[in-house]
């Protein structure tokens, strides 16, 4: 790990809860092992995977004025869905207060939450790394998809958006549109 990386982990320690920061340093590692099984760059795979959640410091509500203020235009479906914010702010964040300048990298944190049609594969990789990072709570389905991360990573995000989609239908809430369209891209490959 470069120091560059050493010190936004030092700093993420102070800022987030403790259950968070476990989870990012999850899918810090989840994300270097998937980069190396697929060839990626493992050095852009820990950082991606590092700040992928650094929006989450602050409440839900916190972060829609952030956005507001910094001027990060948030969707219809991002409004109704608060928990999706925290994407967008962590590459604004990842940019201005962590001077990350990789594109591959920005993206991937804004694409971690709903995926998107067409993902390279950094962000396929911070996507799945999200989904099967060691400390996740099991879910229906989860070892299959852990499974599946290793061997056929287009078929893990299908089946990782395809969950996601079902258990918020279920539980009666809202789904992104972009959720929905990563699922229909990936169900068809």
């Amino acid at each position: 790990m470069t120091e560059k990386l050493l010190e936004i982990k030092k700093d993420l320690s102070k800022k987030l809860k403790k259950d968070r920061f476990e989870h990012t340093i999850g899918v810090m590692y989840t994300a270097a092992a998937l980069a190396m099984r697929y060839g990626e760059d493992i050095q852009k795979a820990l950082t991606a995977g590092l700040l992928h959640d650094c929006g989450k410091y602050c409440s839900a509500k916190e972060q829609i004025k952030l956005c507001r203020k910094k001027g990060i235009s948030l969707t219809d479906s991002e409004i109704e869905m608060p928990a999706l914010v925290h994407a967008k702010l962590g590459a604004y964040l990842a940019e201005h207060e962590y001077s990350i300048n990789d594109s591959g990298i920005l993206d991937a944190i804004t694409y971690h939450t709903t995926g998107r049609p067409d993902m390279t594969m950094l962000e396929k990789i911070i996507y799945i790394a999200d989904y099967i990072e060691p400390n996740r709570a099991e879910i229906p389905g989860l070892n299959e998809v852990r499974f599946l991360a290793f061997e056929d990573i287009d078929q893990a995000v299908c089946r990782s958006a395809g969950a996601t989609t079902r258990y918020l239908q279920d539980g009666g809430k809202a789904v992104d549109p972009m959720t929905i369209r990563t699922y229909n891209f990936y169900k068809k490959e």
